[in-house]
């Protein structure tokens, strides 16, 4: 097992670090905001150009978080041999992974219908780093789906490639008997 595999193992296995990267990246940024008083780019735009984002955003979230429940039905419905394998081995977590996927989609579109419906003139509630925090944590899944989706193709694709073998025909004892019964 090479490097490159630990470390996607390892990012695979470690579903919270997103909460933990998104909500550092917001932290980090709003210690920027507050030291310098600069860098604070959803401050500069009006609210009504604020909430446009949000809803943008919101919809935006939830046709990618359409698509990921495609991509498990198209998984659930792939039937090859290694596929087979692969949800006998590791369904608990592909399990996790999806329902994850899914959760941080909906995570998102909650945050953004929050911040839409908190921001006001010069949003003194702060709302928009919720949106903020929701473009950084959806930043980061992304990546999670695409890579989950296209591991789970490679393996079906691996069983369309390789063809099962034919079974044979099986013999029947009978078929002496039976062509002797029937007339010609």
């Amino acid at each position: 097992m090479g490097v490159r595999t630990r470390i996607e193992d390892a990012w695979a296995e470690r579903l919270w670090i997103d909460h933990l990267l998104a909500g550092a990246g917001v932290g980090i940024h709003v210690l920027v905001i507050r030291l310098t008083g600069s860098g604070d780019w959803l401050q500069w735009i009006d609210s009504s150009q604020r909430t446009d984002l949000y809803a943008a955003t919101a919809g935006v979230v939830s046709a990618i978080g359409g698509l990921s429940a495609i991509a498990i039905s198209i998984y659930t419905a792939a039937n090859g041999e290694r596929l087979r394998a692969v949800r006998q081995q590791h369904q608990g977590q592909l399990r996790r992974s999806w329902r994850s996927l899914l959760q941080g989609t909906a995570l998102c579109c909650a945050l953004l219908l929050t911040a839409l419906s908190l921001d006001r003139n010069h949003d003194p509630l702060s709302a928009r780093f919720l949106c903020e925090y929701a473009f950084i944590f959806a930043s980061l899944r992304y990546p999670r789906l695409i890579w989950l989706f296209d591991r789970m193709m490679q393996l079906s694709d691996m069983d369309l490639a390789t063809p099962e073998p034919a079974a044979a025909p099986a013999r029947d004892p009978n078929w002496v008997r039976r062509r002797q019964q029937t007339p010609p």
